[in-house]
């Protein structure tokens, strides 16, 4: 076949056209027909197709995530109850109002018995927080390093809690030191509102 034999082929007796030919003009005509259907739905649905296999990717990720979490649930119960129990012994280290007198005293006599003298000790308004109040005491004292040591060593082993803060030292007369610092006891506040 030649291609002025192409030339004279008759487009409305295409039964006639060699084998050759109406095999190319169905293969080409296939190749439109599958393009075109590509284009207009499969196109499409290979977009939603991805979609959904990058949700599916996420929430099988999101699954696992939960499920080991859920997994970890008696672990995490166990956790929070041990949780509970060190917040109810710390609130039981924290005073009622009853007993902050009682601290004051404790925290004098705990300094008087390591040796140190009391140039100040000034309890200071009580400062609301969340679930607690805090109680700052000025304190100026003066004495030897070693016994300011015992004196904070004895603060921290007091029932309850005392924390020291703004801590400044100087030197002081006799070969003495001054320390003047914030020593802050902690009162619960829900003790107050339930009684």
């Amino acid at each position: 076949m030649k291609l002025q034999d192409l030339n004279e082929l008759d487009l409305s007796n295409i039964g006639d056209w060699p084998g050759l030919v109406k095999g190319f003009v169905v293969l080409v005509v296939c190749g439109l027909v599958a393009g075109a259907g590509y284009y207009l739905d499969t196109q499409d649905q290979v977009a939603d197709l991805q979609g959904v296999q990058k949700e599916e990717l996420r929430l099988r990720q999101e699954f696992e995530k939960k499920q080991a979490k859920a997994a970890n649930l008696d672990a995490y119960r166990q956790q929070l109850a041990e949780m509970e129990e060190s917040f109810g012994t710390m609130l039981r280290q924290l005073p009622d109002k009853t007993e902050v007198a009682a601290l004051l005293v404790d925290v004098s006599q705990t300094g008087l018995a390591a040796g140190l003298e009391f140039e100040l000790f000034q309890p200071l308004g009580e400062i609301p927080r969340e679930f607690y109040a805090e109680l700052p005491i000025k304190l100026r004292v003066t004495g030897e390093y070693h016994e300011f040591g015992e004196f904070i060593s004895g603060l921290a082993s007091l029932p309850r809690i005392v924390t020291i803060h703004d801590v400044v030292m100087q030197p002081g007369g006799a070969g003495g030191m001054v320390m003047e610092a914030t020593a802050k006891t902690y009162r619960y506040l829900e003790e107050e509102s339930g009684r």
